[in-house]
């Protein structure tokens, strides 16, 4: 067994879509429309589906907004230079959240940033 992917749903698919591919730099891998659902399905990641765990972006047609609740944690993202990266998200309009340092407790160089609709994405030093 392997992980697949990790679904998001989103309020606006074109804006997310634009987010993880022009600010976090992944690839748009395929797209589907389903118009009997009335949902979209796109699959953005940093390698083919076959070889490593992707995002899952779902349009649910005439939602623009969701309650993202207290249970939703992180994605977590490798950053050889976080500091470095981070100016680079900022750039490219990405919101920085955290600014990288150490973790609270620990030594490990965390920061975090934000998409479109709220979901966290912690990247993580030399990973």
């Amino acid at each position: 067994m392997r992980l697949l992917h990790t679904m998001l749903r989103v309020g606006n698919l074109e804006r997310s879509i634009e987010f993880y591919t022009e600010v976090l730099g992944m690839a748009l891998l395929r797209q589907k429309e389903y118009p009997e659902g009335e949902f979209t399905l796109a699959f953005v990641g940093y390698g083919e589906e076959s070889e490593t765990a992707v995002i899952e972006l779902t349009y649910n047609w005439g939602t623009d907004k969701y309650d993202l609740g207290n249970g939703y944690g992180h994605i977590a993202l490798g950053a050889a230079d976080i500091y470095a990266t981070c100016e680079e998200l900022k750039k490219r309009g990405g919101k920085v959240t955290r600014e990288p340092g150490p973790m609270k407790h620990g030594s490990t160089v965390i920061a975090f940033v934000e998409d479109p609709d709220g979901y966290k994405i912690e990247l993580i030093e030399g990973r």
